[in-house]
């Protein structure tokens, strides 16, 4: 616990030293500490006040996908706390022409405090966490999306209050924001509805673990292919785009598939009055949510966005 001034901020200690490669690894009262350290974390940021938690520390970035929020918040997070974050692009390495996981993790271990990564497959994250002497996060691989999530909570937190009880709709592809954004809402005893055409589901394998979270927190898992049943009532609703990374060739088939599915006027009608609209982004405005909805009094998207540093901040802070 650190006292910075009349702020108290506890850090998430039972992270110290440990990977973030899921949020099923993380108990609810760590999400949940997260999301409120970054709250502070946020408010004492407003105030022009930057704790240097993280003086000397180095943070070694790989991407092997492009990125906006990810590279620039945690690299601005590293900055505020203190360290320093490096940015290196997997083709730049040589694990880009063929050094294996096991020796660029042993090498950088030697280098680095902490590796944050952004890839094309979970599984090499989990061979890179495996191997490495350092803490691993997730920066997105392709089926979770953990600090995004975190972020996600921490958006509602700040305009809702309290989670607990809250209903969020996640509305287009059951892809690796959803599968993050499932887990994170059952820890906090949250209801989650997802809507998505049938063959693009959520994983089973997540709902079943969300669902097994849920029934300890209170919370609600439901899937449904009706985007209205999931919209009905709900605090927040939110979507992504229909076609992630990596994706491209199967652009044409997604938007027949997904026909339907766009959060517009009259869908978010049935949503609470107040709801909030969210987007991991980039958004694609007319394809799975309208200019009307993204651009309207209710979306939080940039809000959103920002809290990307904030929970992420959280994340370095504890873990480092």
């Amino acid at each position: 616990m650190f006292m910075t001034g009349m702020q108290e901020m506890v850090l998430v200690e039972s992270l110290k030293g440990k990977d973030l490669l899921a949020l099923d690894q993380l108990s609810g009262d760590e999400v949940k500490g997260l999301v409120e350290l970054g709250v502070v974390l946020k408010k004492l940021g407003t105030e022009g006040r930057y704790p240097k938690l993280l003086a000397g520390k180095i943070l070694g970035m790989i991407f092997e996908k492009h990125s906006t929020r990810t590279r620039i918040s945690f690299e601005s997070g590293m900055i505020q706390l203190g360290g320093h974050a490096m940015y290196m692009n997997s083709r730049d390495l040589q694990i880009g022409r063929g050094e294996s996981v096991y020796d660029t993790a042993h090498v950088l271990s030697g280098y680095l405090d902490a590796i944050m990564i952004r890839a094309n497959k979970h599984t090499m994250v989990q061979e890179l966490a495996e191997e490495a002497s350092i803490p691993v996060i997730n920066g997105l691989t392709d089926i979770y999306h953990p600090c995004q999530a975190l972020a996600d909570l921490l958006t509602v937190r700040e305009v809702k209050g309290e989670l607990k009880g809250r209903k969020i709709a996640y509305v287009g592809d059951g892809n690796n924001v959803a599968h993050s954004l499932i887990i994170a809402a059952a820890h906090t005893g949250m209801e989650i509805a997802v809507a998505t055409p049938e063959g693009y589901e959520p994983s089973p394998d997540v709902l079943e673990t969300a669902v097994a979270i849920a029934g300890k927190t209170g919370g609600q898992v439901s899937w449904t292919s009706d985007p209205v049943k999931a919209v009905s009532g709900a605090d927040a609703v939110y979507t992504d785009t229909w076609t992630s990374m990596g994706q491209e060739e199967e652009a044409a088939a997604r938007l027949e598939a997904f026909n339907g599915f766009m959060v517009d006027d009259a869908l978010v009608k049935h949503a609470k009055d107040d709801f909030m609209f969210l987007h991991c982004l980039p958004a694609h405005r007319g394809e799975e949510v309208s200019a009307s909805v993204i651009d309207g009094p209710n979306s939080y998207i940039f809000q959103q966005a920002e809290n990307r540093l904030h929970a992420q901040k959280a994340v370095l802070a504890s873990i480092l």
